[in-house]
């Protein structure tokens, strides 16, 4: 078993802690991208509902945020998101990744 999947068992201190284990999780660029696409269109979304004030909209945002994510995992890393053992922490991922395929720190390219 991989180190990264022994981590599921683990628990980590801090974000800093996690967030290698959450990169390494998204090693599958198209899961990387699918992600990408998930924040995106939830940030879109929540600029969406906040202008115009619809807010039962928001129960929509976790399944466009997760759904994208979640296809990524099951048929492209083939692992069990880190959302079910570490909720927070992979939801700040998500973000923390977004920005970070902004600038350039983490590609979806390759």
């Amino acid at each position: 078993m991989s180190e990264a999947n022994n981590s599921h068992n683990q628990q980590f201190g801090s974000f800093k802690e996690f967030y290698p284990f959450y990169l390494a999780e998204h090693g599958n660029v198209v899961s990387r991208r699918l992600h990408f696409i998930g924040t995106a269109l939830v940030l879109t979304l929540l600029t969406y509902i906040i202008t115009f004030g619809l807010w039962t909209l928001l129960l929509a945002v976790p399944v466009v945020g997760y759904g994208f994510a979640w296809i990524g995992h099951f048929f492209f890393e083939k692992n069990k998101p880190a959302t079910f053992k570490f909720p927070l922490y992979s939801l700040l991922g998500d973000f923390v990744m977004f920005f970070d395929i902004l600038r350039g720190k983490v590609s979806i390219l390759k």
